[in-house]
């Protein structure tokens, strides 16, 4: 499972990366910080972040986040009081419990059987009869992109570091700790979480992969609080059949959006693409269609649970908001807009991935915890 899970986090790093024309223009653009950040530091204070868990982990994890007004305590403070509690009662309700999605298909990059040796990685599938919409096929195609503007580049980069963080963090949270008698038993893993975010063992990249989390999070945020009049509309139901619990799930599914309005730091994705009309549309499209080819890729990974939550990540269908602007500000109040739709496919992957990067950051907050008490 795990040399399965570890193959496609690398083919997700060569495919969406675009090679060498991301990571190396990232990369040069980050020497200078790392060869000169050491000289600000003595060899004692080194010392004693690299000897301290809580200093080495989270030391560095705070302030303001790059390419945004947004500091790290207010995201803190706002989801794990505000918005944490009600995504996750959110996500136990019928409606957002089910998602049809195809485990089958073959992995277009290199043979395997799509099958884990553990018995925890499969996935329970539902009655051929259930009222769920229809599946869309993935984009299997993905055009060369001609020319990055900076912020494009940055954006695309820390989204899909990000995305990368949040599995990590699952991976951290949810391990398996020990297996005997046929009974499993699942928790945080402190050791293997500094493994992947301590600057000491990552040299000097946990803290990075970490604000970019929070990065995807405030991206993912700000769809949410975009689409909120979509679902405001009095006609738009989120149906399984039971009226009285539809209800109850919309309700709380307003309140989130409610809250997420509410938030005063919200990224501005005016900035994006604000160059030549015609240049912007073509980098848009390449960026939409970059992050729809996430179906494909998530085809080769062996365990089931890992491969169906790759595909539930959501965060086409919050680019796909972003984009959307127009649209939505045009809905008729009483009549469903030709201009901008959403399937319930879409919705469902779009809050059950924001649900995913909410419960990571409310995981840091165990992690800190938990290595505080190690001290």
């Amino acid at each position: 499972m795990w040399r399965h899970i570890f193959q496609t986090l690398g083919l997700l790093a060569a495919v969406w990366l675009l090679g060498d024309l991301v990571v190396g223009w990232f990369q040069q653009n980050t020497v200078r910080t790392t060869r000169t950040e050491p000289r600000k530091r003595s060899d004692k204070s080194s010392r004693l972040a690299a000897d301290t868990p809580d200093q080495s982990c989270f030391c560095h994890l705070t302030g303001v986040l790059d390419d945004c007004f947004c500091d790290i305590e207010s995201i803190d403070s706002f989801n794990n009081f505000k918005i944490y509690p009600r995504v996750k009662m959110l996500t136990e309700r019928d409606f957002f419990r089910y998602y049809r999605v195809n485990l089958k298909r073959p992995c277009p990059f290199w043979a395997d059987d799509g099958h884990c040796s553990n018995r925890d990685c499969n996935v329970e599938p539902c009655p051929e009869s259930g009222n769920f919409n229809k599946y869309s096929q993935a984009a299997n195609t993905v055009s060369d992109v001609a020319a990055w503007l900076c912020l494009e580049k940055r954006v695309f980069y820390k989204l899909i570091s990000g995305l990368h963080s949040s599995i990590n963090m699952h991976l951290c949270s949810q391990y398996l700790l020990d297996e005997r008698w046929g009974k499993s038993v699942w928790g945080p893993n402190t050791q293997e979480f500094r493994q992947r975010f301590d600057p000491a063992e990552t040299k000097g990249e946990g803290t990075r992969r970490l604000k970019n989390l929070y990065f995807l999070y405030l991206i993912e945020l700000r769809a949410l609080s975009k689409v909120a009049p979509y679902f405001d509309r009095s006609f738009i139901n989120l149906y399984t059949g039971n009226a009285q619990e539809d209800g109850a799930t919309k309700d709380l599914l307003l309140q989130i959006f409610n809250e997420t309005k509410a938030f005063p730091m919200h990224f501005d994705e005016s900035s994006m693409f604000a160059g030549k009309k015609l240049e912007a549309k073509i980098l848009k499209e390449e960026f939409r269609l970059h992050f729809k080819n996430i179906s494909r890729i998530m085809d080769c990974v062996g365990c089931s649970k890992c491969r169906l939550w790759g595909k539930l990540q959501g965060l086409g269908t919050a680019l796909k908001i972003l984009f959307s602007e127009k649209e939505i500000q045009s809905l008729s109040e009483n009549s469903p807009s030709q201009g901008f739709q959403l399937t319930r496919q879409e919705i469902v992957a779009l809050l059950n991935g924001f649900a995913r990067l909410s419960t990571s950051i409310h995981q840091l907050h165990v992690f800190r915890s938990l290595l505080k008490v190690k001290r």
